[in-house]
């Protein structure tokens, strides 16, 4: 690592004096192991408080100030406020690259995980998001081949640049810790939106053995029960196919092909498209032009997504589309997604879960027979994704400032 010109891009005016330097972990921490508890030793009304080592990837950031597992274990390594914690195992090694900065003293550590200890001045909290900025570093030291390990003997010689001025690093580490506050508000907001979404369809759609919703938009509460009818009575269904990779000019075109993978299991209007194929490998496939509009069932590989495209394309045959024309296509969708549990109930086979085309046609499907109810329900729910989807890319524009923040706020590390 080059010790010439560690100078942030951005820097707070009144540091701009103070020198950055090239030190080891093991100048500021020492490091220490977890102690051994498995998923089974958490329990929701344990009376003690513990994180286990897989946590540290789905549940906490940089900084934890609130613990969410509990163990009815008393013996074990215990945190001390200041404590940075690592993961020391992962599938891939960026994984091992993540730090997490603990305010809190006696939590029990699980196995699987580092625990860095200032034995010198230093803000943990800053440490956390240098050592997250620090990745390339981090992972020259991981060992292993299907499975990654850091150990505490490689953690302490990585190699990190540090600003000695505590007050600075306190600024940095406030400035970061105020963005990710502002990132958990957007994150609860979200949240808070998609269990809206989730009780508006639980309302919107007649629950098991009843043939109206639970709630009812004024003008159709005297238009009576629902209608039940074959999907095969309601719409044709199409299947799809492959094109042979082999021959690489079906894949030279300009009419969008999709596969399983390219349905977002949340967002009924979200099909990614980034394969295209031309007219001969329709022809020489099973493969056809579904039409714009469509309901989209995965009916193999992903049973239960599904997708209303806002154009024409071809699927694979892991999709069986509907094409509907006496139902609202959008209604469809989202008595499906308001009842994922149907689609995955027909799902059948041993290597491969799946349902056929025939199961789709015979499936009975409740619904209003007056389709401005029908749009009005469609309607509602869009307008809720629309919001999820704009509080999803508020989220996604702060996470790339936070990136932009630390690229900035920490020098560059040249090799």
């Amino acid at each position: 690592m080059s010790k010439d010109k560690l100078i942030p891009e951005l820097r707070f005016p009144e540091f701009e004096n103070s020198k950055w330097n090239i030190k080891t972990v093991d100048d500021y921490c020492d490091v220490y192991r977890g102690s051994s508890f498995s998923k089974a030793d958490m329990i929701e009304d344990g009376s003690e408080h513990c994180i286990h080592y897989g946590e540290l990837f789905t549940k906490y950031s940089e900084v934890i100030t609130e613990i969410l597992s509990r163990t009815n274990k008393h013996d074990g390594f215990r945190s001390e406020s200041g404590d940075v914690l690592m993961p020391s195992s992962d599938v891939t090694p960026d994984g091992l690259a993540k730090a997490s900065a603990i305010t809190l003293d006696g939590v029990i550590l699980g196995g699987d995980m580092n625990i860095l200890r200032p034995k010198t001045e230093i803000n943990s909290i800053f440490l956390s998001y240098l050592l997250n900025h620090s990745k390339r570093e981090i992972i020259k030291l991981v060992s292993g081949t299907t499975v990654k390990h850091i150990y505490p003997s490689q953690i302490i010689t990585c190699e990190i640049p540090v600003i000695n001025n505590e007050i600075e690093q306190q600024k940095i580490a406030s400035c970061l810790s105020s963005l990710d506050e502002l990132l958990a508000a957007h994150n609860d907001k979200l949240d808070a939106l998609k269990d809206h979404k989730k009780g508006l369809m639980q309302n919107l759609f007649p629950q098991d053995g009843e043939t109206v919703p639970k709630v009812r938009f004024p003008e159709f509460e005297g238009d009576g029960e629902w209608v039940e009818k074959k999907l095969g009575e309601l719409g044709e269904f199409l299947g799809g196919g492959t094109p042979s990779r082999k021959n690489s000019e079906y894949w030279i075109g300009n009419i969008p092909w999709i596969s399983s993978s390219d349905i977002n299991e949340d967002d009924i209007h979200n099909v990614s498209i980034s394969q295209y194929i031309n007219e001969n490998a329709i022809t020489e496939s099973a493969t056809k032009i579904i039409p714009k509009g469509s309901v989209l069932f995965v009916s193999r590989v992903g049973v239960g997504k599904l997708a209303i495209n806002n154009k024409e394309l071809c699927t694979s045959q892991d999709f069986t589309s509907f094409i509907p024309t006496d139902v609202l296509n959008f209604f469809v969708a989202y008595y499906f997604a308001a009842n994922s549990n149907l689609l995955k109930g027909l799902s059948q086979g041993t290597s491969i879960k799946g349902f056929s085309k025939s199961d789709l046609e015979d499936f009975k499907i409740l619904y209003p027979s007056n389709p401005k109810e029908q749009q009005k329900i469609a309607s509602c729910l869009s307008a809720v994704d629309e919001l999820i989807t704009a509080q999803a890319d508020k989220i996604e524009q702060l996470q790339q400032h936070k990136k932009g923040l630390m690229q900035g706020l920490f020098p560059k590390i040249n090799d």
